[in-house]
């Protein structure tokens, strides 16, 4: 049984706490953090935490036991106080997501769990940074990625991700489209165990154009492209407005929701389960998943952080790997 790896994300912020604060009753499967040691020891002593650290080597067994955390061992640049940020950090932040991605790739680990990192202090380092997902597509070489976002009661992937609201109907394409349901398709089937995928398709517009009254995008762009998977024997409904869309007479034994945008999906998301969905990566050739919020460094050493969307996260990760057999499950 290949442990998972956790990188502890920003070192100012909450992702430290949340590792020490689940080690506390021991972990279900085989957890390795990659991260600094040093970090681990001075957080826990701050939140009054009691927890030993051992040294993980490759190949060599992960500790599931309450209070210990095994780690593979990146060192930091800087001095770490909880809630201020230093862009002396960054390249140590990006050191433990390579490794840790590399690691899958290189069969050391079964798939990656990542804590939140900050963007903007890693750009303030003058490295170009637009989050995990696009670093990560980057480092395993793939031409397309996915962002979906899961909780018990919902999938929500995305067409388009960080981009300004003015960019988002022009990036909309059929050659993108295609790739998206693709990967999206695909991972449903050989990632969560489901033969046959129901996923809904929203629109762009208000009301899915209103038959082009609203917006051509639905009649020149997206239903072109579900009618050529349709034929292919995928099971697409839509383009629907997205207003509707998210009621139970939709969703109702529907797999997944495709959005167009960020905020057009994942806000009814995270206003239902927001604490304790999981943010999944699809087409990469590793599991990773990942909490659903920031580094809330308000909360850093205070022990007040919620480990809620942490901890379904390593599940997540365990169940897609297989370590605890059957899929992630939304109904």
């Amino acid at each position: 049984m290949l442990p998972l790896a956790i990188t502890a994300g920003e070192p100012a912020g909450i992702g430290p706490d949340l590792c020490i604060q689940l080690a506390q009753k021991g972990f279900a499967e085989p957890i390795v953090m990659v991260c600094s040691s040093s970090l681990l020891q001075d957080r826990a002593e701050a939140l009054g935490l009691p927890l030993v650290t051992e040294l993980w080597t490759p190949g060599s067994a992960a500790t599931c036991k309450p209070g210990h955390l095994s780690v593979y061992p990146v060192s930091l640049d800087d001095t770490v106080e909880p809630g201020i940020l230093s862009a002396e950090n960054a390249n140590y932040v990006l050191k433990t997501l390579t490794l840790a991605a590399e690691g899958c790739i290189n069969g050391l680990f079964s798939g990656m769990v990542t804590a939140p990192v900050h963007k903007g202090v890693i750009n303030d380092a003058g490295i170009a940074f637009t989050g995990h997902t696009e670093f990560l597509q980057e480092l395993c070489n793939v031409d397309r990625v996915v962002m979906m976002l899961a909780s018990e009661q919902m999938r929500v992937a995305l067409v388009t991700t960080h981009l300004p609201l003015a960019d988002v109907s022009a990036a909309i394409t059929k050659p993108l489209l295609r790739q998206i349901i693709t990967i999206l398709h695909h991972d449903l089937v050989t990632k969560f165990g489901i033969a046959q995928p129901k996923i809904l398709v929203a629109g762009l517009n208000p009301h899915a154009g209103e038959g082009g009254h609203m917006g051509m995008e639905e009649i020149d762009t997206i239903a072109p492209v579900l009618e050529e998977f349709r034929e292919q024997g995928m099971t697409l409904i839509g383009p629907l407005p997205a207003d509707t869309l998210f009621t139970p007479r939709w969703l109702a034994d529907t797999d997944a929701v495709l959005a167009m945008y960020h905020d057009q999906g994942l806000p009814v998301l995270k206003y239902q389960s927001f604490g304790s969905a999981v943010n999944i990566t699809l087409g990469l050739p590793i599991i990773r998943t990942s909490v659903d919020h920031g580094t809330a460094l308000d909360l850093a050493g205070t022990g007040k952080a919620d480990t809620g969307s942490l901890e379904q996260a390593i599940k997540s990760a365990a169940l897609m790997a297989g370590l605890s057999g059957g899929a992630l499950s939304a109904t």
